[in-house]
């Protein structure tokens, strides 16, 4: 019932409840980012697919000693993924950065500063069993599909 009454109020345009989940909405992410910094690694998310590591270095360099400043790249494309990292000499200069640039404009896009989070371990997953390698190096798959004909 309460998706119905949302759905309706987005169709008929009232304002006030969707200000209220705006706010709702705007508030978690401030509030997420009240935890206290641990490492001099920060991750920065939203950045334009134009930013540049010199563009978000010129960007954060006012609050302290930066040592690294790095937007992530599609290695297909050679195009910015969205986000990067920057990295202080200090825990403090690193926290004066997040709260001056959180929610801040940057190459024309809002980006969100958080602390950084060590990467997890990404599980490999098992070799196939129908695949086969030579000893060239070459894999055949060895299953039989339908050729439509």
């Amino acid at each position: 019932m309460a998706f119905a009454s949302a759905f309706r109020r987005i169709l008929y345009g009232s304002s006030t409840p969707s200000l209220n989940i705006r706010s709702q909405f705007a508030s978690i992410r401030l509030n997420s980012t009240l935890a206290t910094l641990t490492t001099p690694k920060l991750f920065i998310s939203g950045l334009s697919r134009n930013t540049t590591d010199e563009n978000l270095y010129k960007a954060f360099a006012p609050f302290g000693r930066l040592l690294e400043a790095k937007v992530i790249m599609d290695r297909g494309s050679g195009r910015s993924k969205g986000f990067g990292f920057v990295t202080y000499e200090t825990v403090e200069d690193a926290e004066k950065a997040r709260e001056g640039m959180n929610a801040k404009f940057l190459d024309g896009w809002v980006i969100f500063v958080d602390p950084a989070r060590p990467r997890e371990a990404q599980p490999r997953p098992p070799p196939r069993q129908d695949m086969q390698s030579n000893e060239a190096g070459f894999t055949t798959n060895k299953t039989v599909g339908w050729s439509g004909f």
